[in-house]
This record gives structure tokens, C-alpha cells and sequence, in this order.
């Protein structure tokens, strides 16, 4: 009865004895298998997950997808799985040259043309008798009557030309020259302006008036009254202002960081709003050389005809500069990346591999933008998707790919 327990005790020990070494090497395998250091298994909808092992998301149970990192990545490029790029929308265009046109648009005013503007000025001291024009805004045409003025220094030399006439036919043989002299008279009564027909009308008739009258050189509205009746006047006092309308300046200020963006071939096409009307084809006429120090500002100007004079001065216009086209490189404005660090795009190197490059912009044309600098022709940038990208990157990395680059 004793033989049997220790049969039982001796074939348990060999038993045991030949399944420990297979434990022992199964254990020792599984220690020393190598784990693949070139791939990882991510989440496509939750990229922060990432494991060494294939298993299910644990935020949405999605499979987790092999990604390999066998390539490195670079401190300013980003990896994305197929599943990303799909999911995401990226698209690709590849830089290459077109025709730039560089347009923008600023906000002006009508106002006078300065060269049409006609100031009327008395060429003698005097009393302002009359005023045939009283009011601004009243329209004034060439040869019409102005003002009668009262002066005894024009009075005065009235009297010398018609004495100097009086002599010249009471002393026609004497040696003194009466022409010289009458002439002389007649000058200085133009001077002070009178027209030649007052003075042929004085020689005639030879009777001084207490009153002048002076008459408009000029058509025009009147800006501006600068005296009244009864008011005295000095040699070279202003009386009014015309401004003829045939012509008007469309006036717009100009930030000096946007200077170097106008082309002194620039055309301009002007839109008035409360006319409804545009006018096309206008050249720039002149741009202010000098920089107001205090606005920072510049002034930018063109002139339009004004026939039948229904664009008034002071009335609001945008002013859509036109500057003359030149071939560059271009994109979509979509795919340039914009903030106070400057311009990216985001360039594909291949196999879901992207980089954020800097670069330097120029004219915008419609939907696309010049690339002046950090890329060349031929490479393949992103078009669509470059936010995603860009959030990804900062997503991974904490960091914006812009960040403590330089233009």
C-alpha cells in the first residue's frame, strides 16, 4: 500500500521537472524579443494616443492605425497618417510664375482742382461801393461785373491819362513827348485793373467816374466772400474766391506702410456712390513726396473731368488703384499662413511628410498672392488644410511653427 503514493510522488517530480525548463525559455523569449522601434499605433481621430501595441482607442474605440517613424522629423516639419490627410481635406498646388496685379482700394473725397482756382484781388486801396455778387455759391462767368470800387489813387490817375491826352492836342509841337507820357498813364491804369475797353471809353468821354467798376477775369462758383458793401480794401486785398468745376480732384491719404505698394504708373478707377457711376481709366497724377510727421500719412490724388458739373466737391469715392501687372510666383491666398511673426505655407516633402517654411509676400491678384521669397518654382505646397496643419503642429509640438522665426 506504501509503493503506490511514492510511484505517484516520483512521476510528479519528472513531470515537473521537464515543464519548468519550457516555462523558464518561454519567459526568457518573451523578454528578449525586440520590440519594432519604427512603429507606432495611433488614433486617426485622436492623435494624442499612441501605443506600441495594436489595440482600440480608448477615448472612441476606433482600431488603432500602424504609423511608421522610421523617417525623422524634423523640428519645424509634421507627420500625418493617410486616414489625417483624407480626413483633413489637404490639397496640393504647385508654386509656378503668373501675371501679378497688384489692386487695393482706399477711401477719398472730391475736392477742388487748386489749378482752377482764380482769386480775385484788388490791385488798389479803395472803398468797396457795391457788390454785384454777394453770396457763395453763386456762379460767375468771365466779363461779368464784381464790384465798384472807390478809390482816390485810381481817381487820380484817371485824371493824369486824360490831362496827358488834353496836352498832347493843346502842345501837339512841343518838344515833350506825349505819347510816352499817355502811354505811360495807360499802363498804370492796367496795372490797376482796368480793361482796355474802360480805357478807351475814358479817352473818349474824358470824364473821371467816383466809382470804378471791376469786372471777372475768370468763369467759376464762388468759395469764398472775404469782404462786404462799405468795406475798405488794401492794394492786394483778397475780394472772393472762384473755383472753376470743370474739372475735380479725387483726394485719398495713403498710410506710409502701404507707400511702396503704388506704382507710378498706377491707373484708377473712381466710384462715386451717390451717383452711381464709375469712372475708369484715371492716371495717378501725384502722390505727396512729403510724409506728415504727426498722421504718419501721405496724400494721393487724380484729377476727373466734370462736364455738367454734377460731381461736387466734398462728396465721398473709393479709389481703386490698378498697379501695371508683372510676372512673379503665386499662390492661393489660402495657403500663406498670416500673423505678426509673418507669411508660411506649409511645403509636402513627401510620404505624409510636411514643413513649415517662411516666406515673403508681395502683390495680391483676386484669389492669389506673389511670393517674393522662400520658395521656388516647382514646389509643392499645401492649398487647403494648412490650419489644420498648423494646429496639429502646435498641437504635438506646444509650439507654433512661426514662433522665433525670422523674415
Amino acid at each position: 500500500m506504501k509503493t503506490i503514493p511514492l510511484f505517484i510522488i516520483i512521476i510528479s517530480l519528472v513531470a515537473c521537472q521537464q515543464k519548468q525548463p519550457a516555462k523558464t525559455t518561454t519567459s526568457h523569449n518573451q523578454q528578449d524579443m525586440p520590440m519594432d522601434s519604427d512603429t507606432i499605433y495611433s488614433c486617426s481621430m485622436h492623435t494624442q494616443v499612441i501605443r506600441h501595441h495594436p489595440g482600440k482607442c480608448p477615448i472612441c474605440g476606433m482600431t488603432l492605425i500602424r504609423v511608421s517613424t522610421s523617417k525623422a522629423v524634423g523640428p519645424d516639419e509634421i507627420q500625418l497618417t493617410a486616414r489625417q490627410v483624407q480626413l483633413g481635406n489637404i490639397t496640393f498646388d504647385t508654386i509656378g510664375h503668373g501675371l501679378m496685379r497688384n489692386s487695393f482700394t482706399l477711401t477719398g473725397t472730391l475736392g477742388f482742382d487748386q489749378s482752377k482756382i482764380t482769386q480775385i484781388s484788388s490791385r488798389v486801396m479803395g472803398r468797396i461801393d457795391r457788390l454785384y455778387f454777394k453770396t457763395e455759391g453763386q456762379y460767375v462767368r468771365k466779363g461779368d461785373k464784381l464790384y465798384d470800387l472807390y478809390s482816390e489813387d485810381l481817381n487820380n490817375a484817371k485824371s493824369e491819362y486824360i490831362l496827358a491826352m488834353e496836352k498832347k492836342a493843346a502842345l501837339d509841337n512841343s518838344l515833350v513827348d506825349f505819347d510816352q507820357v499817355i502811354q505811360s498813364a495807360k499802363n498804370k491804369l492796367l496795372l490797376w485793373g482796368l480793361t482796355e475797353s474802360q480805357v478807351r471809353e475814358l479817352a473818349t468821354r474824358h470824364q473821371v467816374g467816383l466809382t470804378t467798376t471791376f469786372y471777372s477775369k475768370a468763369d467759376g462758383y464762388i468759395t469764398t466772400m472775404n469782404t462786404k458793401e462799405g468795406e475798405y480794401v488794401m492794394e492786394g486785398g483778397p475780394v472772393m474766391q472762384l473755383a472753376d468745376l470743370s474739372t475735380v480732384w479725387a483726394e485719398a491719404q495713403l498710410y506710409s506702410s502701404t507707400y511702396g505698394a503704388v506704382n507710378k504708373n498706377a491707373s484708377a478707377d473712381i466710384l462715386v456712390p451717390e451717383l452711381n457711376q464709375i469712372l475708369t481709366g484715371k492716371r495717378l497724377e501725384f502722390v505727396n513726396p512729403e510724409l506728415n510727421p504727426d498722421s504718419r500719412i501721405l496724400l494721393l490724388r487724380t484729377s476727373i473731368p466734370n462736364p455738367g458739373n454734377k460731381l461736387k466737391p466734398g462728396m465721398a469715392v473709393y479709389i481703386n488703384i490698378h498697379n501695371p501687372g508683372h510676372s512673379g510666383l503665386s499662390l492661393p491666398i489660402d495657403a500663406v499662413l498670416r500673423d505678426g511673426n509673418g507669411a508660411s505655407v506649409w511645403v509636402a516633402l513627401g510620404k505624409n511628410m510636411f514643413k513649415s517654411v517662411m516666406v515673403d509676400v508681395g502683390a495680391e491678384n483676386g484669389d492669389n498672392i506673389e511670393i517674393t521669397s522662400g520658395l521656388s518654382e516647382g514646389d509643392v505646397v499645401v492649398r487647403t488644410g494648412a490650419y489644420l496643419l498648423n494646429s496639429e503642429y502646435i498641437f504635438k509640438k506646444g509650439a507654433n511653427p512661426m514662433a522665433g522665426m525670422k523674415m
